[in-house]
């Protein structure tokens, strides 16, 4: 264990020099917060019905998307792994005196801990003071701040878990290209990144519960404006453990079976 978490604090380390990258995403995604927030009170003036979830909570939504993009986005590449995969370099992963799922893993989680440590805090300090309606609102209240703390780990944890399944795909398709774009453009819609889930029709929200990118991206979220309740919160938080637990396993699983195909020629 001491190994995995090693490598997790060097790679946290070394992702933390890439302040210029950091700065330009900070750039960008104000920009892309302020548009979307624009659109959606053009949508909540013009509307004569009565909203699902109100221009206040969506706009805590869509700054807490841009905060923690870093977190929640799936096309989020390491392309080092895909190259010891396709490239043949595997070779030398399975000489290490450690598992590669947990080794792999750890780096993953610290790429995404450090970018959004570099981008979160610029963000938060403008977004609490802007004029309303632009302004981030404060959590629902210090429960529900505790509650969006954890659900937003776990949803961390499941993202990770999901890039995993990306990077074992390649070990039977070659393309990294492809396995990202069929999983993130499906996991970015049904997680409530291009329209919140309260937004969408009821048939298309059934689906979205039976999936795991909801829970990752829409529970920590709606939770943080209390639009979701804490008993309600707290079966989400079960839910996000189970489905943990399955991709992690089902992630390992597939990886071993990778594993024994694996034929590695010359020297």
């Amino acid at each position: 264990m001491r190994a995995y978490v090693s490598v997790c604090r060097m790679r946290f380390l070394n992702g933390l020099q890439y302040r210029a990258a950091a700065l330009a995403g900070v750039a960008t995604q104000l920009f892309f917060g302020l548009i979307f927030i624009m659109v959606y009170i053009a949508f909540y003036n013009g509307s004569t019905v009565q909203a699902p979830i109100s221009l206040q909570d969506i706009v805590a939504y869509i700054w807490l998307q841009q905060i923690f993009l870093a977190f929640i986005m799936l096309w989020a590449r390491d392309n080092e792994i895909f190259q010891l995969i396709t490239g043949g370099s595997i070779a030398y992963e399975l000489c290490r005196p450690c598992g590669i799922y947990p080794f792999w893993f750890a780096k993953l989680l610290a790429q995404r801990l450090s970018s959004a440590l570099l981008r979160c805090f610029p963000i938060l300090l403008i977004v609490f003071f802007l004029p309303e309606p632009y302004r981030l609102s404060l959590p629902e209240s210090p429960g529900a701040f505790a509650l969006f703390l954890i659900t937003l780990a776990l949803g961390l944890l499941l993202v990770v878990s999901v890039s995993m399944l990306i990077y074992i795909s390649v070990f039977w398709t070659l393309s990294p290209t492809g396995s990202i774009l069929m999983v993130s453009v499906a996991g970015e819609f049904f997680a409530g990144m291009i329209m919140p889930i309260p937004l969408m029709p009821q048939w298309l929200q059934t689906i979205t519960y039976v999936l795991p990118f909801r829970w990752a991206v829409d529970l920590p979220f709606r939770v943080y404006s209390g639009h979701i309740p804490a008993d309600e919160a707290l079966w989400g938080i079960l839910i996000q453990l189970g489905w943990l637990a399955f991709l992690v396993g089902t992630g390992r699983l597939l990886l071993r079976r990778a594993l024994r195909q694996v034929v590695v020629q010359g020297g």
